[in-house]
């Protein structure tokens, strides 16, 4: 490409883009630069230092290379191309003089630091710093912030790169953190010792390079060389953002980000990175049966036996709840609609259409809200029902798009149009279809709240014409991570989840536990924690959770994507698919697989996009007819962001995060 310009990096000559930075363009040739304060998904601030690189013919001193363009460098003098060195004497002396001023504070408190092992500070202290310091002054201390349950801070580590302020600025949308002071009094602080009110504050504890934030519940309890690292698939919401998930021993440690660029960038929100401790509390671990109004413990082949008892011969109804892995909606259809009843994996009440992708799924990738310059949002709370997607539409609408709300009115982090809060909103849209928008990229985001009652499928085709006739593409956002995947394989029943337990007399219930089952009907619970499900039950099979199984989930874009495996389920606990095909034995229809990949293999012949793994197919567009809609007003999804499914009301942190955040949003009282 003729608008690309040469550079000499180190006697290597490469070709770059003009607009990019020297930081980038070293990055681009293979050439490390150490640095604190860049980040490339953060402004550039330019005020650690580390990153300076020798600029030929340029002043006689050392450049940020983070904040310094290809296009500001000067050519030869005889045109040639600029030349940069990063390992000459200059840039060595220098580097060498910026740690050692950066660990000038710095209280040297690695053994007790629980950023050891993988912190930058050290690493680039090894790397680049000199193995003496000339001062001898006693060093300054600084008081610890309290930002709240999940981000403990010893600021006296702090170097003020400043990335937690750009990032709660910029991409968390709150404006709680800043610098204040200057010289050596220049401290990074919370205004008004506010804790941070973000649920996606977690992030600041990997961007900080040193130990100044660490996580809270983590502290202490591990070093990084003595987990297991597995990269795996988060089920928390929807988004389906690619994790981490570390473990010592049978316990899972922590859960950090793993970068995707198509679907959540680098973040996670936090109840994905703390919800941990639900995993190991109110497990079920052990078969049950009741008798005589209460469970007892009994062995798997009572259990099984007992089961299958109860369901031959009977009209069977199964649930599929929201943590459920493709392989067990799957297993499950096959088993129940081989004794003759239906499947229903819609258990909010979606009005979902089967079989058409496009209404259920839409046509946008989440990628495409990068480039949008116009979004409308349905009867959804992003900010609550995906963190990370949320952070994306601000980041989209700080780069100069518009976005409009029909539906409640709450803090998104970002300026909206409130266009109304009920259907005649909508209904008003399309007379007048966003004005001049009409050619610029725009998407449409429908929420689950705006599609569960009565009239679901009604404002669901009301949302598709209003994308076709704005061409816009759509987006349904899901909040249950097995939604997608389940309605992939066919598991949705005529009439929905109240057609399909009515006269049920058996309820074969998969990790459901956000439904209300009436008495009467004899259920089977097959799930991970002792939540709603298990206390209405008859018989218990305990499952495996999400990080002891490996399973396919698809996410709210139709991305098919792989969880893997970290550690084991408890006591006698087995996997959901495992379970499922020992009763299909019991009941003497036997599944036609004895391992999970030969069960992946009959799931991606019946259905073949589950297998292009990581690959958003292209659903073809099919309109649903337009009828009338009702005159009630949208209803957002998700009342507390925090106890959304059992693991997370199993867990301590979260259960203190939803009192946080209710006290917070209490009216204040008057001291009289």
């Amino acid at each position: 490409m003729s608008d690309l310009r040469k550079i000499i990096i180190d006697g290597m000559e490469v070709e770059v883009d003009p607009s990019m930075t020297l930081i980038q363009a070293c990055e681009q040739a293979g050439v490390e630069i150490p640095r604190f304060c860049y980040h490339e998904r953060l402004s550039i601030a330019g005020n650690c230092r580390m990153c300076l690189v020798e600029v030929v013919g340029g002043p006689p001193k050392p450049a940020a290379s983070c904040a310094m363009q290809v296009k500001d460098l000067r050519p030869g003098p005889n045109g040639e191309p600029s030349v940069i060195k990063t390992n000459s004497p200059m840039v060595k002396k220098a580097r060498e003089g910026v740690m050692e001023f950066l660990l000038i504070n710095h209280p040297l408190d690695c053994p007790i630091c629980d950023q050891g092992g993988e912190c930058d500070l050290q690493d680039q202290a090894m790397a680049y710093g000199v193995d003496f310091s000339r001062y001898r002054e006693p060093k300054r201390a600084t008081e610890d912030l309290d930002l709240g349950p999940l981000v403990a801070t010893t600021m006296t580590r702090c170097i003020s790169c400043t990335r937690c302020v750009r990032f709660t600025t910029e991409v968390a949308g709150i404006t709680q953190m800043g610098q204040t002071g200057r010289g050596e009094d220049a401290e990074i602080t919370s205004y008004l010792n506010t804790t941070l009110d973000s649920n996606l504050q977690g992030n600041i504890i990997d961007l900080c390079p040193v130990g100044a934030l660490t996580s809270k519940p983590y502290a202490f309890t591990a070093r990084p060389w003595e987990l297991t690292k597995t990269e795996t698939i988060d089920v928390m919401d929807a988004l389906g953002s690619n994790i981490r998930v570390d473990t010592k021993g049978r316990e899972v440690k922590r859960i950090l980000p793993r970068n995707h660029d198509g679907v959540n960038e680098e973040w996670i929100s936090d109840k994905t990175r703390f919800v941990w401790d639900g995993l190991r509390r109110q497990r079920l671990d052990v078969p049950y049966i009741r008798e005589n109004g209460k469970l007892r413990k009994a062995s798997w082949a009572e259990a099984l036996s007992a089961a299958a008892a109860a369901m031959r011969g009977k009209k069977v109804a199964g649930l599929i709840g929201d943590l459920v892995p493709v392989e067990a909606a799957f297993s499950l259809k096959q088993l129940i609609e081989g004794q003759g009843g239906t499947v229903e994996c819609r258990i909010d009440g979606a009005k979902l259409p089967e079989g058409n992708r496009s209404a259920y799924v839409g046509t946008a990738t989440i990628e495409d809200i990068d480039s949008a310059k116009f979004i409308q949002l349905i009867g959804t709370n992003p900010r609550v029902e995906a963190p990370v997607l949320n952070a994306r539409i601000r980041k989209a609408w700080t780069h100069g798009a518009k976005v409009g709300l029909v539906g409640e009115a709450v803090d998104l982090t970002y300026d909206y149009a409130h266009v109304g809060t009920d259907r005649a909103a909508l209904a008003g849209l399309l007379d007048h279809k966003f004005g001049a928008v009409l050619d610029a990229p725009s998407v449409v985001i429908v929420g689950q709240g705006a599609i569960r009652e009565a009239d679901g499928e009604a404002v669901l085709a009301h949302a598709m014409k209003l994308a076709e006739a704005t061409k816009s593409k759509l987006l349904v956002l899901h909040t249950a991570a097995s939604r997608v995947g389940a309605m992939d394989v066919g598991a949705v029943s005529e009439g929905g989840l109240a057609k399909a337990i009515e006269g049920a007399d058996v309820i074969y219930n998969l990790g459901a536990d956000e439904v209300e089952i009436a008495d009467g009907a004899t259920v089977i619970y097959q799930g991970s924690h002792g939540d709603r499900g298990a206390h209405r039950a008859d018989i218990i099979l305990p499952a495996a959770a999400y990080t002891e199984e490996n399973g396919l989930f698809v996410n709210t874009e139709g991305r098919p994507q792989l969880a893997m495996r970290a550690g084991f389920a408890p006591g006698e606990a087995k996997e959901n698919w495992a379970i499922l095909r020992a009763l299909s034995a019991e009941l003497g229809a036997i599944q036609p697989w004895d391992t999970l990949a030969g069960l992946r293999q009959a799931l991606v012949a019946a259905h073949p996009h589950l297998g292009s793994i990581d690959e958003v197919a292209e659903n073809e567009w099919q309109p649903l007819p337009v009828k009338a809609m009702g005159k009630a007003s949208f209803v957002n999804a998700i009342a507390d962001f925090y106890l959304t499914n059992p693991i997370a009301r199993s867990s301590q942190i979260m259960a203190e995060l939803s009192a946080m955040a209710k006290a917070r949003g209490a009216k204040p009282m008057a001291a009289e």
